[in-house]
């Protein structure tokens, strides 16, 4: 999921990370969430209990990713498939 907003509060970032840890134990997968501003930098970041320690680095990048291509991170590994656009 990509929202965008031009200034983005510590509020603002915990609300995104209330959601996906909400949705992270609905679909039953500990994970590792991080939510950038505008620029690609890190607001904020959470490691769920038994989330991979390997995936903290993969999230943060994946979220600078995700906004310095403007695209939406589901789409991201569609785009990085051979013969694609990565």
């Amino acid at each position: 999921m990509t929202i965008q907003l031009e200034s983005l509060s510590l509020d603002d970032a915990q609300r995104v990370i209330t959601a996906a840890r909400e949705k992270a134990g609905e679909i039953e997968s500990p994970s590792n969430v991080a939510v950038v501003d505008i620029g690609g930098n890190l607001v904020s970041h959470i490691r769920m209990d038994d989330a991979w320690v390997g995936s903290v680095d993969i999230s943060i990048n994946k979220a600078f990713t995700a906004r310095a291509f403007d695209i939406a991170t589901k789409d991201l590994s569609d785009n990085a498939q051979p013969g694609e656009q990565f």
